[in-house]
């Protein structure tokens, strides 16, 4: 059974930073794409940052490129977001996936299986 589990939001003001962390366990880490995804009130869900499973190839949502940087370390089965620079449109329940669609460094896709995406975790960022 795939469990997948964010941790790492909260409040923060506008120009602080954060760091998200998640695991995936019933599974071989190491040998799936991952990403973190958000949605905001109102809006649809949306890929954020996204990594390949030997974590040659990364993508980055242009409003975030340059201030959030996606890593993993496949010995600990965990994936990471850290979030510098954060701003209010900032604001919105971030998601962790695995077993993506697909990634590139110009566009990624989550998993079409429910199972694969954790519960979110939710980042406020006060003006």
């Amino acid at each position: 059974q795939v469990q997948v589990v964010e941790s790492g939001g909260g409040l923060v003001q506008a120009g602080g930073s954060l760091t998200l962390s998640c695991t995936a366990s019933g599974l071989t880490f190491g040998a799936y794409a991952m990403g973190w995804f958000r949605q905001a009130p109102g809006k649809e869900r949306e890929g954020v940052s996204c990594i390949g499973a030997a974590s040659g190839i990364t993508y980055h949502a242009d409003t975030v490129q340059g201030r959030f940087t996606i890593s993993r370390d496949n010995s600990k089965n965990t994936l990471y977001l850290q979030m510098n620079s954060l701003k209010p449109e900032d604001t919105a329940i971030y998601y962790c996936a695995t077993r993506l669609s697909s990634v590139s460094t110009v566009a990624c896709r989550g998993p079409s299986d429910p199972t694969s995406w954790g519960r979110g975790t939710q980042i406020t960022v006060s003006s």
